[in-house]
C-alpha cells in the first residue's frame, strides 16, 4: 500500500487572497506530478497568519471561504489539499472560526475548527475567533486523519495556559486519538523565537509516542510585520523519530510516504546564531516586498550595531539596494569613518559621508533655541540634537527615492531609553531591536567566522568600546552598566518578569533598580518605535504590553 503525503511550506502575504491561493495551485500542481495523494498547507494559508483585524472588515471572511470553494475547483483531481482559512460556515451569525478544510474532487469535503484559541504574548485569537465545540477526524482515501491547528498541539506545555490541572481544558490531540486515526496532522503558523524549533519537535515527539502514531507537522514560513516564520515543517514516525525534516526559513515542499515511514539519516541542528540571523534576513526581506520597499537606507556610524543592520540589509534586499550614510558630527572620529567606509566596500553597499556640523552650527546660531545649546555644549539637548540631524538626513533621502528607513537601535539600548526620539529611533523598520547588545557581537562574529569566513564587520567596530560620539570622550559604559551585565539583568526583567528583588540576589541592588526605573520610565520611547522582528519569548512590540502613565514602586 501507499499513502504519499506532501507538506507545503508556504510564504503568504496577509490578505492576499489571489496569491496565497495561488502559492497553493503551484504547490499542488507540483505535488500531484510527485505522486502525492495528500497535501497539506499552514494554518490559515488563505488569509496569511495573523490577519489581525482584517477579520473585522464585513465581508473578509465570507470572501476567503468563497476563495476555498474556488481554489477547490482549481486543483488536480487525482490529490486531496488541506488548506487553513478563515470561514464563517458552521458558526454563529457574526463570528469566524479558525479553520481547517479537505478539498477534494472539486469541493469541500470536510472542514474542521481550531479548538484552543491563543491569547497570550503576540496572540490574540480569542478577540476574532469561536472555538470548536469539539473535534472530529477527517476521513480522505480510507484514512482517518486527526487534523488539528496549531495550538490544538500545545495543550499541557508550561508556555501556555492549557497544563494547569484546576482548569479543565480539553486536549485535542487526546480527544482524535480516542476516535481513532491512523495519522495527526497539525497546520500551525508558529511564529520563531530562540529554541522553538526544539520545543516544537519535543511537543510533537510526545503526542507521537503517546498515542503510537505518525505525526505531520506544517508551519507557515515568512515574515509578516513583526513575527517571522522559520518553516521546520517535519514528519514523525509513531515512535517520535524524524522520517523527514524540511527546511528553515525558506519555502519548500516535500513528498512521502505514510506507509513507509523509517528514521531518517542523522540530521544536523541547525547553529542557534545562524537561526537568529536568518531570522533577521527573511523578516527584512518579507517586510520590503510585502509592503513595497525595494531599497533600505541607514545612517553608518561605524559601529557594530549599524554594520549589522547593514549587512542584514543587503542580505535581504541585495547591496545594490542599500544606501549608507555616514553623517560626522564635530566629536566624531576618522576610524569611525574610515570603519564605516570599510563596511560599505566589504559589502558592497551605496555609501555617502554627509557631515552634520553646519547644520548643528545653524541650531546655535538662532534665537531661544542657540542659546538653550550654547549654554550647554554637548548637554542633553545638544547630544538629542545631533542624533535627530541625522534622522532628518535619513528620512530625507527616504522620502525622495521611497527607501525604506532602517532604525539601528538594539534591545538593551531601547530597554533603558539610550535612544533619542526622532533621531536613532526614527524610521520604518527596527532591525535589531530584539537582539540585545551580546546577540549583536555574537552574531557579528558568526558572519566573519563561519557565514563568510572573511572580515565583513570591521574587527574594529566588533573591538571598540561603543560609543554614540555626540560629546567628547564619551562612551557608553560611562552612562550604561557593561553591557554583559546590563543584558543579563534585561533578561530577567523583560523576558522572565522577575522581580528587583530576585535579581538583586545575583546583581548589585543598585544597578538592578537602576536599569529597573529606566525600563519602565523609558516605555514612552518604545511606544514610538517602529515595527522589529520578534525573536524572543518577550519582545518590545506587540506581545508586551506596558503601561506608560503609571508608577509602580519597586520594593
Amino acid at each position: 500500500m501507499s499513502f504519499k503525503v506532501a507538506l507545503a511550506q508556504l510564504n503568504p502575504t496577509v490578505g492576499n487572497l489571489k496569491g496565497n491561493l495561488e502559492l497553493v495551485r503551484q504547490a499542488a500542481l507540483q505535488a500531484a506530478a510527485e505522486g502525492a495523494d495528500l497535501m497539506v498547507c499552514p494554518e490559515l494559508i488563505v488569509s496569511g497568519y495573523p490577519p489581525k483585524d482584517l477579520l473585522l472588515r464585513e465581508g473578509f471572511s465570507t470572501a476567503c471561504d468563497q476563495a476555498v470553494e474556488h481554489l477547490a475547483t482549481q486543483l488536480p483531481k487525482s490529490l486531496g489539499v488541506v488548506v487553513g482559512h478563515p470561514s464563517s460556515v458552521d458558526v454563529p451569525s457574526g463570528r469566524v472560526a479558525n479553520a481547517a478544510s479537505l478539498l477534494a474532487e472539486g469541493k469541500v469535503a470536510g472542514r474542521t475548527h481550531k479548538l484552543l484559541l491563543p491569547n497570550y504574548d503576540v496572540f490574540d485569537e480569542r478577540r476574532y475567533f469561536r472555538p470548536a465545540d469539539s473535534v472530529q477526524p477527517l476521513t480522505f482515501r480510507g484514512r482517518r486523519m486527526g487534523v488539528h491547528i496549531c495550538e490544538d498541539a500545545w495543550w499541557g506545555h508550561p508556555a501556555t495556559p492549557y497544563h494547569d490541572d484546576s482548569i479543565h481544558w480539553p486536549d485535542p490531540v487526546a480527544e482524535l486519538a480516542k476516535q481513532g486515526v491512523d495519522v495527526l496532522v497539525n497546520l500551525s503558523a508558529s511564529p520563531f523565537e530562540r529554541e522553538k524549533p526544539h520545543r516544537r519537535l519535543d511537543l510533537v515527539r510526545h503526542h507521537a509516542t503517546k498515542f503510537s502514531k505518525p505525526f505531520v507537522f506544517v508551519n507557515q514560513v515568512g515574515g509578516n510585520d513583526d513575527l517571522v516564520f522559520d518553516g521546520n515543517s517535519f514528519v514523525l514516525t509513531a515512535n517520535g523519530e524524524r522520517a523527514l525534516q524540511m527546511s528553515s526559513f525558506e519555502s519548500a515542499l516535500s513528498v512521502l510516504d505514510l506507509d513507509q515511514l523509517s528514521a531518517a539519516a542523522p540530521i544536523d541542528d541547525p547553529n542557534s546564531t545562524g537561526e537568529l540571523l536568518d531570522a533577521l534576513v527573511l523578516g527584512l526581506r518579507d517586510y520590503c516586498r510585502k509592503s513595497g520597499f525595494a531599497d533600505c537606507v541607514l545612517g553608518l556610524s561605524g559601529g557594530i550595531d549599524s554594520a549589522l543592520a547593514c549587512y542584514i540589509a543587503a542580505q535581504a534586499v541585495g547591496p545594490r539596494h542599500v544606501h549608507g550614510l555616514a553623517m560626522p558630527s564635530r566629536y566624531s572620529s576618522q576610524h569611525s569613518i574610515d570603519d564605516a567606509r570599510i563596511l560599505a566596500e566589504s559589502i558592497g553597499v551605496d555609501f555617502n559621508i554627509v557631515p552634520i556640523d553646519s547644520v548643528h552650527q545653524a541650531y546655535e546660531g538662532t534665537s531661544v533655541i542657540g542659546a538653550d545649546l550654547t549654554s550647554q555644549p554637548a548637554g542633553l539637548a545638544d547630544q538629542n540634537l545631533q542624533a535627530r540631524i541625522r534622522g532628518a538626513f535619513v528620512m530625507t533621502r527616504s522620502n525622495r527615492y521611497g527607501w525604506l528607513a532602517l532604525a539601528t537601535g538594539n534591545k538593551s539600548e531601547l530597554a533603558v531609553g539610550y535612544c533619542t526620539l526622532y533621531g536613532d529611533m526614527c524610521g520604518g523598520f527596527a532591525v535589531l531591536s530584539d537582539l540585545f547588545k551580546r546577540d549583536v557581537y555574537a552574531i557579528s562574529n558568526y558572519i566573519n567566522d563561519v557565514r563568510e569566513k572573511r572580515e565583513v564587520i570591521p574587527v574594529s567596530s566588533i573591538q571598540k568600546a561603543p560609543s554614540a560620539e555626540l560629546a567628547p570622550n564619551q562612551f557608553d559604559q560611562d552612562t550604561l552598566p557593561p553591557y554583559p551585565v546590563l543584558d543579563a539583568i534585561l533578561e530577567g526583567l523583560v523576558e522572565r518578569e522577575e522581580s528587583v528583588a530576585t535579581l538583586s540576589q545575583r546583581f548589585p541592588a543598585e544597578t538592578v533598580r537602576w536599569v529597573a526605573v529606566r525600563l519602565d520610565r523609558n516605555e514612552f520611547k518604545r511606544r514610538q518605535l517602529p515595527p522589529g522582528i520578534k525573536l524572543s519569548s518577550r519582545a518590545f512590540g506587540s506581545g508586551r504590553r506596558m503601561p506608560i502613565a503609571a508608577r509602580f514602586e519597586f520594593i
